[in-house]
């Protein structure tokens, strides 16, 4: 029975946020290579793919308040050119890496009520999953009816579609390999979080630490609890932070679905 997987490459991942719009092209070959080799090994692998906006996108959202309701329209309009052509780079690297990728821009589908989603075209991600291909969306503008513009968060996708489609597994792949009591990059003294569940939430919501850079959809705090939630609602899912800076993570997750690597979170 195939299994399907969700895998978001963060935009901290793929992009250097401290410096706009600058991919890390060598990151991003490395994931595709490393996507490639998971789906070539495991014939039953069925793989949704995503990534967020980094230094491209959370620039002008963050500067034309795209997120909470636009002041200008202009900022909206580049803020979706600048996303699409990171979504350029990454959908080229992939194919040429031999990995069957797919773009689907969520602009083109997704509207939104006071920041929540409320719908997005699922026909052409089952489609493409049905033929064996690879969807990829990713973090991008969306109208609000409430407030005129917004942001659709990979994460907040991948919450939409999560009831829709049923995956087993969401791995969400950044710098660092998972979560932990502070900022390792900074603190030598940080501890890795191996699971977080139900029992420890209420325990480690303090030490998250915001991400570094200008992140306009909340830092890893926010994931956590996004994706937290999202697991309470769906029993058998399992949720795994972990580093895509390390060769073969990726694949080694993608390969072994009892995988510990990193943060586990379930319900």
């Amino acid at each position: 029975m195939a299994e399907l997987v969700f895998l978001k490459l963060g935009g901290s991942l793929i992009t250097d946020k401290t410096r706009e719009a600058t991919p890390r092209l060598d990151v991003i070959q490395r994931a595709a290579r490393e996507v490639c080799a998971a789906l070539r090994q495991r014939a039953d692998l069925r793989l949704l793919l995503g990534h967020g906006s980094g230094s491209f996108g959370h620039v002008p959202a963050h500067r034309y308040h795209v997120r909470q309701g636009c002041d200008d329209w202009w900022g909206f309009a580049l803020t979706a050119a600048v996303a699409a052509r990171l979504n350029r780079l990454v959908t080229d690297i992939f194919l040429a890496e031999g990995v069957p990728v797919v773009s689907l821009s969520p602009f083109a589908s997704a509207y939104c009520r006071a920041g929540a989603l409320l719908e997005l075209a699922v026909r052409p991600i089952r489609a493409a999953l049905d033929h064996g291909l690879v969807p990829l969306i990713y973090g991008d503008v969306a109208f609000d009816e409430a407030q005129g513009s917004t942001i659709a968060s990979t994460e907040e996708l991948f919450v939409y579609l999560t009831p829709l489609l049923s995956p087993r597994r969401i791995i969400l792949a950044g710098e660092v390999d998972g979560v932990y009591t502070s900022d390792p990059q900074l603190d030598p003294r940080a501890e890795q979080i191996s699971h977080i569940t139900t029992e420890n939430l209420a325990q480690i919501q303090g030490v998250l630490a915001g991400s570094r850079g200008v992140d306009v959809t909340g830092g890893m705090l926010s994931k956590v609890l996004t994706m937290h939630r999202l697991a309470q609602e769906q029993p058998l899912l399992c949720v795994q932070i972990l580093s895509g800076l390390l060769p073969g993570r990726i694949a080694e997750a993608l390969l072994n679905p009892a995988s510990c690597a990193g943060t586990i979170i379930r319900r």
